[in-house]
């Protein structure tokens, strides 16, 4: 399981890898971060953990070259029966190293389309970032996606054979895990993920703004890290939002169990997702969601049915929707429960990993990923 993005292993596939090992499997995750600091954390779960050099925003062709190098050790030295590679970096790279050394089974998971391929006009580094797609999905047995746009979009673009392509719904949530808890008394709404520009952070920072003009007693929870991406919001534009209390920041934290507990409904003003796994784990602790109808939001929020979704980058439009939910409590509860509902039904991690399962042809015929 190849990651450009250490933390992410644990966050997204953590259960599908267990899942993998549950059925006989020998699992190494390869992920950007020391060895030190996760070998014991993945051991634990019965998981290899090894570290590669990945610089995962970056455009630096050499950084790039020793991701390349780095992976074909790897592969050379471990010889796996299958790659299961995601994230921009590792997913190109992984893909043409496992050729070069006579893999085969190697499999894709595009969970998202990022803001380069969706660029407008001509751009080298689209033009670049295309053609090592187009060279990795030819490398690849299956190219896994969360939505359907987000496969269309590939094949539109002669990234991949449609014939190679599969959709599952997203990377699934632990309904053990993630718990229905009640509502705070207070209503308070809650952003959750990193501070970048194609996530709606600054939508929701103006959004906010706006409903505590007319209710400054609501609570506007915002957790999550500044990031490397070029679109990061800076410590310096955050600061008078925090300092008039407009929203209350709190840093990247493991669990956020707590925190979706003191809102009362989830905000994700993104521009485009596969499938936001966050806004799942708010449907299934029992909140509504408040999302964008983008490619990859729409398929988890059926507007006023477990939550409402708003135009893209329409701060006005989003405060109102809050405004709407802070004025009519009811409401969002009834949202809640159908939430739960559907996350119960269609999205348990346990059946995203059974589907994940089928499409790489690993046998799971007995415990909980039978059919």
């Amino acid at each position: 399981m190849l990651s450009s993005r250490t933390e992410s292993l644990v966050w997204y596939r953590l259960e599908m890898m267990q899942a993998f090992a549950e059925c006989g499997l020998e699992v190494y995750a390869v992920g950007s971060d020391s060895d030190s600091s996760w070998k014991d954390r993945f051991g634990s779960h019965g998981i290899r953990y090894e570290s590669i050099r990945v610089q995962r925003n970056g455009t630096d062709p050499l950084a790039d070259i020793r991701t390349f190098l780095d992976l074909s050790r790897f592969l050379r030295r471990t010889r796996p029966d299958l790659v299961f590679a995601y994230q921009a970096k590792t997913l190109v790279y992984g893909a043409l190293a496992a050729r070069l050394h006579g893999i085969r089974d190697v499999h894709l998971l595009v969970s998202g389309i990022g803001s380069v391929l969706r660029r407008q006009g001509s751009d080298p580094l689209k033009t670049v970032t295309r053609f090592l797609y187009r060279m990795a999905c030819r490398s690849a047995r299956t190219v896994i996606f969360h939505n359907v746009e987000d496969r269309d979009a590939f094949v539109a673009d002669r990234i991949v054979d449609p014939a190679k392509t599969r959709v599952v719904d997203g990377s699934g949530v632990n309904l053990e895990y993630f718990l229905p808890v009640p509502m705070p008394e207070k209503p308070a709404f809650l952003y959750l993920g990193r501070l970048i520009k194609d996530k709606g952070v600054r939508e929701y920072l103006e959004a906010s703004r706006i409903l505590k003009e007319r209710h400054p007693e609501v609570r506007c929870l915002l957790v999550g890290p500044f990031d490397t991406n070029p679109t990061s919001l800076r410590e310096e534009e955050l600061r008078p939002y925090v300092e008039k209390g407009i929203v209350e920041h709190i840093d990247f934290q493991e669990d956020v169990r707590p925190y979706l507990a003191e809102c009362t409904a989830f905000v994700l003003p993104s521009y485009r997702e596969g499938l936001p796994k966050s806004a799942l784990e708010a449907m299934a602790v029992g909140r509504p969601i408040l999302t964008c109808d983008s490619p990859g939001c729409r398929s988890v929020v059926t507007d006023g049915v477990n939550g409402y979704l708003v135009p893209v980058a329409d701060a006005q439009g989003l405060a109102e929707r809050m405004e709407y939910l802070v004025r009519n409590p009811e409401a969002g509860e009834r949202l809640a429960c159908e939430g739960r509902r559907i996350v119960s039904e269609r999205y348990d991690v346990r059946f995203i990993n059974r589907d994940i399962l089928g499409i790489l042809g690993i046998p799971s015929a007995h415990g909980r990923y039978a059919s």
